[in-house]
């Protein structure tokens, strides 16, 4: 199999003329980038980083950080990106666990970079002259005099360590997942395929490259002689004007951000027609969302992809809009099975209806091989040759899957096992609710009680919501005991609802509603 920077080369030299990355004012074609990408290459050797090395880079989504992320797949140097927003102690954390040998940052990280004692002992690259730099980006991108043909330039095999991606966790300290150039092509080639990409495709580059689906987003145009827009910090409204000046093709995002899109005043009067193929993921789609999206832009194709960074396809569904909340069936890279709640071996296969933990072959070639110096997350999540994902789900009598949340997220509420996923779906199609978030609180008599948490689009009660419910088909041990009006439902960066937050209390309430009030007293 190519290597990553053979496969950058591959677009090099089919469409050196087509335009590769548009940042702002920053617009250039695929032999353009090239050249850049060998300069910055060179200018980490220069700065003593050796094939192997881990460089940390703390950047939003700019021109230099998807520049960077491709000169580490030249020069084999293992790209470590991580949240811009990060805390000092983040920062000192994944130093020292990755063993970096130096970072690279922008002012809007510089706090953390600067407070992380582990940071003080690498060299430190600096964009905008953020304090405490030790040398300048401009000074990576000098041209240099080289030698040899451009076929040359590569340094890395498909078995070599493309980047660790450190997963951002709920709870203690975010686990590295170190993925080789052979996994991280065959995400990208899946990738392609089950979106059904063409050559040419333009697609938004909003996704964070920290995260797997930025990354993905990168790969997957370099793969098709594609053009990617790097947006820096999310805004709805510089997304659709992206979208309308170079007529992009394709988004893949999380729902919150094409809930923005829609909510956004300038959605109606921006031309969004270029745009042909949706492509969601990171997070379920309530129903609501789905049709309003499928009105709103008439797709030919709407994805449902449901992975992690671990194994970046679980499961495609192409046709997102016509078994909504399905998850479809294995990619072209993988086998799924559900396992039973409670099964120690991948063996103990669920019944089709059954709830249980969603496992992944670990032998499909988008698979990791387990975590970065962490025996004790590899012990809880690799069994018997399957990853063991903490997501739960159940297969349907077709065969379809559908994920109902996270192992930790399931309610149990007087002995019975209650997703939030089945009851957002409900509340999502009511025509008042906005956005809708279910937890299960601590009870005293059933250890945890059904509450929604409702963004409202307009005025609605606890009363209404809760007849909405009894009309629909959820069972009644499933309907939420209380509501909470909110102003907005917390979020991790990449658009995942924070059940934790919402169950210690920290949200907002919103200022126009009357106190929560429960809407049964009694179990049926």
């Amino acid at each position: 199999m190519l290597d990553l920077g053979r496969t950058f080369l591959q677009s090099v030299e089919r469409s050196p003329n087509a335009l590769a990355l548009v940042d702002g004012d920053v617009q250039l074609t695929y032999a353009q980038w090239h050249r850049m990408i060998l300069n910055v290459a060179d200018g980490l050797r220069e700065l003593g980083l050796e094939h192997g090395d881990r460089l940390l880079v703390v950047l939003q989504n700019r021109w230099e950080m998807a520049t960077l992320h491709w000169a580490g797949q030249f020069a084999g140097i293992v790209i470590v990106p991580l949240n811009w927003r990060a805390k000092p102690e983040e920062v000192d954390y994944c130093v020292t666990d990755a063993g970096v040998k130096a970072i690279v940052y922008e002012p809007v990280s510089a706090d953390s970079v600067v407070q992380s004692a582990a940071a003080q002992k690498v060299p430190r690259v600096g964009l905008d002259d953020p304090p405490g730099r030790t040398n300048t980006f401009d000074a990576l991108i000098v041209e240099r005099t080289r030698s040899g043909e451009v076929t040359d330039t590569t340094h890395a095999t498909a078995d070599d360590i493309s980047l660790i991606l450190y997963t951002s966790g709920t709870t203690g300290k975010g686990k590295g997942v170190p993925r080789r150039h052979r996994h991280e092509r065959a995400g990208a080639l899946a990738h392609v395929a089950q979106n059904l990409y063409r050559r040419g495709e333009r697609t938004l580059g909003v996704m964070p490259l920290y995260h797997t689906m930025g990354v993905r987003s990168l790969l997957a145009m370099a793969l098709v002689d594609g053009l990617f827009v790097c947006v820096r910090r999310w805004n709805a409204k510089l997304a659709l004007d992206c979208i309308s000046k170079h007529t992009l093709t394709c988004l893949y995002l999380v729902p919150t951000l094409y809930h923005d899109l829609l909510a956004d005043s300038a959605f109606a009067s921006t031309d969004t027609s270029s745009v042909r193929k949706l492509g969601f993921a990171g997070a379920p789609m309530n129903d609501g969302l789905l049709k309003r999206l499928s009105a709103a832009f008439e797709p030919e194709l709407f994805v449902n992809h449901y992975g992690s960074s671990e194994v970046y396809t679980f499961s495609i569904d192409q046709d997102a809009t016509k078994k909504p909340g399905s998850a479809g069936r294995a990619g072209i890279n993988t086998r799924l099975r559900v396992a039973r709640l409670d099964a120690l071996s991948p063996d103990e296969i669920a019944e089709a209806g059954e709830e249980g933990q969603i496992i992944v072959d670990l032998l499909g070639d988008e698979a990791f091989e387990g975590y970065w110096n962490r025996p004790d997350a590899n012990a809880k999540c690799l069994r018997e040759g399957w990853y063991f994902t903490g997501d739960t789900g159940y297969l349907d009598r077709d065969g379809d899957l559908y994920v109902t949340g996270r192992v930790d997220d399931m309610i149990i509420s007087g002995g019975e096992n209650i997703s939030p996923v089945d009851i957002e779906s409900v509340l999502s199609l009511h025509p008042a609710v906005d956005e809708v978030a279910v937890a299960g609180v601590k009870d005293e008599r059933w250890g945890q009680r059904v509450v929604a948490f409702i963004k409202r689009r307009e005025y609605v009660d606890s009363a209404a919501l809760d007849a909405w419910c009894r009309q629909s088909d959820l069972v009644n041990f499933k309907r939420p005991r209380d509501y909470v009006f909110v102003d907005d439902i917390p979020k991790s960066p990449v658009g995942k609802i924070l059940r934790r937050k919402l169950q210690a209390g920290e949200y907002t309430p919103d200022s126009h509603a009357l106190p929560a009030q429960p809407t049964a007293t009694t179990k049926e």
